[in-house]
């Protein structure tokens, strides 16, 4: 059988290239994902031996990008628990959640170590069809960035070998300390075109979240490629407006020569 043309991304027409980190360029969005159904699961059979009757748990498959994939963790949660008919107080102390209380920013703790138990222990893998494309793009002098909602963001890109391979990182530490909005909002992207000295229009976008594709668009950026490993989300990426969608980065073939883009961000190791 006759293979697909490969997508192209023309540098010619792109000056810099932005990332997003879990599913992209390293496999942990499973990892994520385990570590946020034990967390909730966990809260759900609580609350279900509380109020004498069980809570459907949370389905990787269908929860996962429906609620809490691309977004912040805050926001994911807050999604999620709605859907269960659950609003958690944001914090303890003063005015909030007395001892002992299940609150968001416990649970949200919880998974965060839930996650790091899990890459300390089995590591994590970059993509190589993602690993071939950043060496071809830095062997062309392409700007790139690595952007996260995460706040692990850095720990991950070390932890699979690849943070010398990045040249700017957004994450959601970032996030947090410039007030910057989760996504479908662009901010994080927008910011990681700022550090790159290049404009919207002359990036191009990878993202493997319907949510991370529809801020692509409404951040203006000139290609948007979205990142489908599955099969499942062609048509609602194209829908929310990428250019082309692949299933994996080793479709992407590079043309052209680009400027070498400065960071006026912080660098991968720093940041």
């Amino acid at each position: 059988m006759e293979r697909p043309p490969r997508a192209v991304v023309d540098l010619a027409v792109v000056d810099a290239v932005v990332l997003d980190t879990d599913g992209v360029i390293t496999d942990t969005a499973r990892i994520h994902a385990a570590a946020w159904k034990r967390a909730f699961d966990e809260l759900l059979r609580d609350r279900g031996r509380q109020g004498g009757a069980e809570l459907p748990p949370f389905d990787v498959a269908s929860d996962y990008p429906r609620f809490v994939d691309g977004r912040s963790r805050a926001d994911g949660a807050r999604g999620f628990l709605r859907s269960r008919g659950i609003t958690l107080p944001e914090e303890g102390g003063p005015g909030g959640a007395g001892p002992g209380v299940e609150t968001l920013g416990s649970l949200l703790d919880r998974k965060t170590r839930y996650f790091l138990d899990e890459i300390g222990t089995h590591g994590v893998r970059a993509f190589p069809g993602t690993v071939r494309l950043l060496r071809e793009l830095r062997r062309r002098g392409t700007g790139v960035a690595a952007a996260s909602a995460s706040r692990n963001c850095g720990p991950v890109l070390h932890a699979a070998g690849v943070d010398d391979l990045v040249d700017v990182r957004v994450d959601g530490l970032d996030a947090d300390r410039l007030g910057l909005p989760g996504k479908p909002d662009p901010a994080l992207y927008l910011e990681a075109a700022v550090r790159l000295g290049a404009s919207p229009g002359r990036c191009a976008l990878f993202e493997d979240a319907v949510v991370g594709v529809e801020a692509g668009r409404r951040g203006g950026f000139g290609t948007v490629v979205g990142v489908d490993r599955h099969g499942s989300l062609r048509g609602p990426m194209l829908d929310a407006g990428a250019h082309l969608v692949v299933g994996d980065l080793v479709e992407i073939t590079v043309v052209g020569g680009a400027r070498r883009t400065r960071g006026r961000g912080e660098g991968p190791r720093g940041a």
